[in-house]
């Protein structure tokens, strides 16, 4: 695992524990089978004591299919009765702000005090696909801070005077986060005062930097009184670390297509790698995954907390691309176990 330097002590409580859903497809399976699944994953996390759910939005993936992700939040919030459910995030430069204003503020009307809008700076997907989805063709990713202050506005109780209103969405209480894989997004969370998630799932390189960035830069706003940060990080937890690493091979194979920029659905378990990857594909996902934590739940609770010290963080997303059902819910149950 990648050396990090020490943080802040924070308190020994339980840490909230929260799942980022992908919505994978598997292989020989529908986006509907997916659903369902994700469904089942919610309700049972929301039993095991899981803060919040969150769904992804990226398009033109064969292996995921949350692209329609506001639509996703619903039908999951829908199906459960207490555990938060949000974006994490919705790329904002495919959209409109108003638009997300009145989408979030029609599910934070249906659903009161359990929705949550993050919010990214990349499009989710390769440059052909951004431009069919580009409300804008002028646009850019430098408009990002413009135009969450934009939702930020639309969502304020004193918009009600404003020309252009959001009906749902006005002077609801939905809380932003900034999602980030790099940097940037890690200062303008600061400078806003508003919580900050990093991607260290599949960016680890800045984790620390961001937070860093993050603390340093953070200015108390009506939103937040002090710095609140999450990590998402790869969790594949089993009954044996055998089990596990076996099971990690379906997100090996992931990993390789990212790698390779290929689409595939997400893969069954391999008994072994070997003649499937490279020696430089195996080390590059390795750098790129660097943020995984495989094993038992002994194993994985042992990683994690050593992880949790030396960020500080205040939040773990975790996210596990396992092939079947049932071993995805055994592997977020342990996780649940280990860091109660």
């Amino acid at each position: 695992m990648q050396q990090t330097t020490p943080a802040p002590a924070f308190s020994a409580s339980p840490l909230p524990l929260s799942i980022l859903d992908l919505a994978a497809i598997r292989e020989g399976h529908t986006p509907a089978d997916t659903f369902r699944h994700s469904l089942e994953l919610a309700q049972h996390a929301e039993r095991w004591g899981y803060r919040r759910f969150w769904l992804a939005e990226h398009h033109n993936m064969a292996s995921i299919a949350s692209s329609a992700t506001s639509v996703l939040i619903g039908y999951i919030a829908g199906g459960t009765a207490t555990i938060r459910v949000g974006s994490g995030g919705v790329m904002l430069p495919n959209h409109a702000p108003l638009i997300i204003a009145e989408q979030f503020g029609t599910l934070a009307t249906l659903y009161p005090g359990r929705i949550d809008l993050g919010l990214g700076r990349a499009p989710g997907t390769d440059p052909l696909t951004a431009r069919a989805l580009r409300r804008d063709l002028q646009g850019s990713v430098d408009d990002f801070p413009q135009h969450v202050q934009e939702l930020q506005q639309y969502l304020s109780a004193d918009n009600r005077h404003s020309k252009v209103r959001a009906v749902p969405g006005e002077g609801l209480d939905i809380p932003i986060w900034l999602l980030g894989s790099s940097t940037y997004s890690a200062q303008l969370a600061g400078w806003l005062g508003l919580p900050f998630a990093f991607a260290s799932h599949f960016a680890p390189t800045h984790l620390q930097a961001a937070l860093h960035l993050y603390r340093e830069n953070f200015r108390p706003s009506e939103h937040l009184a002090q710095p609140y940060a999450a990590a998402c990080v790869n969790v594949i937890a089993a009954d044996t670390d055998e089990e596990a690493q076996s099971l990690a091979t379906s997100f090996h194979q992931l990993a390789l297509n990212i790698i390779r920029g290929t689409s595939r659905p997400l893969q069954p378990p391999v008994p072994s790698m070997q003649g499937i990857w490279s020696e430089m594909e195996a080390e590059a996902v390795g750098q790129m995954m660097d943020y995984s934590f495989v094993g038992s739940a002994a194993t994985v609770q042992r990683q994690l907390k050593g992880f949790v010290q030396a960020t500080g963080i205040s939040e773990l997303l975790a996210v596990s691309h396992i092939y079947e059902p049932a071993a995805r819910l055994r592997s977020y149950e342990l996780l649940a176990q280990a860091m109660a």
